[in-house]
């Protein structure tokens, strides 16, 4: 069973900087792409940012130039640094990875940016 946990959530100033991880558990499988999703408020949940296996990236256009998404394969730890953050930023971030043809998400975790 894999089990993926968030951190690095919580609140900060406009411009500020952020550093999300999700940590997959288990063993005996091998993660194809990892992301970044997030939800705002009565909104959908929408993709910020994919990385595959080989290291190749994807970035929403509102995101590029300010989040770096990274991952570490001996860890089965995927990250998303965050600078430059902008109130419209504000949502719950999920982390998903991708495992054979199965998705897996995090639990979510809250990011608060005020102007």
């Amino acid at each position: 069973q894999v089990q993926l946990v968030e951190s690095g959530g919580g609140w900060v100033q406009a411009g500020g900087s952020l550093r999300l991880s999700c940590a997959a558990s288990g063993s005996g499988f091998s993660i194809s792409h990892m992301g970044w999703y997030r939800q705002a408020p009565g909104k959908q949940r929408d993709l910020v940012a994919l990385i595959s296996s080989g290291g190749s990236t994807n970035y929403v256009d509102s995101v590029k130039g300010r989040f770096t998404i990274s991952r570490d394969n001996a860890k089965n730890t995927v990250y998303l640094q965050m600078n430059s953050l902008k109130p419209e930023d504000t949502a719950v971030y999920y982390c998903n990875v991708i495992i054979g043809l199965r998705g897996y998400w995090g639990q979510g975790t809250q990011v608060t940016v005020s102007s």
